[in-house]
């Protein structure tokens, strides 16, 4: 059974294979956890650049360490005339891909679920860095720590990534609208990221397997402009904006995106997990389960 996410967290690596069990303990976790301790020690006024360089430094390192193969496409869609701030919508498999995205020409913050800032050895450093808390199983209040932020760190020149589907699960979750709001209320544009193929890399929390070579592909789609969030149908750009990410997740020749399994990884009952309508199959099972626990016989 999958651990609900607001278990004791104890952070897990597996690596694949003894090779790579050796090269892990000898040059990889070393690598992760000093550069982690290093961090930690650091000031809190880094500047929007220094603190920029910072973690792109260390998201390569580990990248070029786990032989990551990153398919880098769509840069052109940030343009030299318009590169942010922006709200980076992007697709959501695990905890790598926050190390592509960093890889991308924009200094960035990340929005992250409450208790991953509790994780031993990771949490301090985010906090540290200014990294954006937020509890989605409360929406209310999440959605207005998380407008109040947004609006500090575009106007601060830095873009903040969110995840909109707000959970790892796999492709078929839904997207919620807090992303499109906020964009509305801060005045900024999204620029929507695709990902794929992240969730090879480490499975964490579905399981501790680490691998070394996989191959990952990031899709920086056109930008959605302030003016269109300003004045434009919000339910209509959730659902076009939806299906075009969703769309270069599953395109030829790119990595396969993850899939829920719930028989695999679980029903994480009390976390916010929607399916998305255009998975006609996965919503009714899940809507389903959710009518069996009300009827008291999951």
């Amino acid at each position: 059974m999958t651990p609900h996410p607001d278990d004791p967290v104890e952070l897990h690596f597996a690596p694949q294979g003894s090779l790579a069990q050796l090269n892990f303990a000898a040059v990889g976790r070393p690598l992760i956890w000093g550069a982690l301790r290093r961090a930690g020690r650091l000031g809190t006024d880094l500047t929007v650049r220094e603190r920029f360089r910072l973690q792109q430094q260390f998201s390569r390192r580990v990248l070029r360490h786990l032989r990551v193969k990153l398919d880098i496409r769509g840069l052109e869609q940030i343009s030299s005339s318009d590169n942010g701030p922006y709200l980076i919508a992007s697709l959501h498999e695990g905890i790598a891909d926050v190390l592509c995205l960093l890889q991308l020409p924009l200094p960035m913050r990340f929005v992250a679920r409450r208790e991953i800032f509790t994780w031993p050895e990771v949490g301090p450093v985010i906090t540290r860095l200014g990294h954006v808390a937020i509890n989605p199983e409360h929406p209310l209040g999440g959605f207005r720590d998380l407008w109040r932020a947004a609006d500090q760190i575009i106007a601060g020149g830095e873009s903040l990534a969110i995840f909109p589907q707000g959970a790892i699960a796999g492709i078929q979750s839904d997207f919620q609208r807090g992303v499109f709001e906020v964009a509305r209320r801060v005045g900024a544009p999204i620029l929507p990221v695709s990902i794929s193929g992240t969730h090879r890399i480490w499975e964490h929390p579905f399981a501790p397997t680490l691998r070394y070579g996989q191959a990952a592909t990031l899709t920086v789609l056109p930008p959605i402009s302030a003016a269109e969030l300003q004045h434009g149908n919000l339910e209509s750009i959730r659902v076009r904006t939806r299906r075009a990410m969703k769309a270069a997740a599953l395109s030829p020749g790119t990595p396969a995106p993850r899939f829920f399994d719930p028989e695999r990884d679980g029903y994480w009952d009390g976390y916010r997990l929607d399916i998305d309508p255009d998975f006609p199959d996965m919503a009714r099972q899940m809507a389903d389960h959710r009518a069996a626990l009300l009827r008291g016989t999951a």
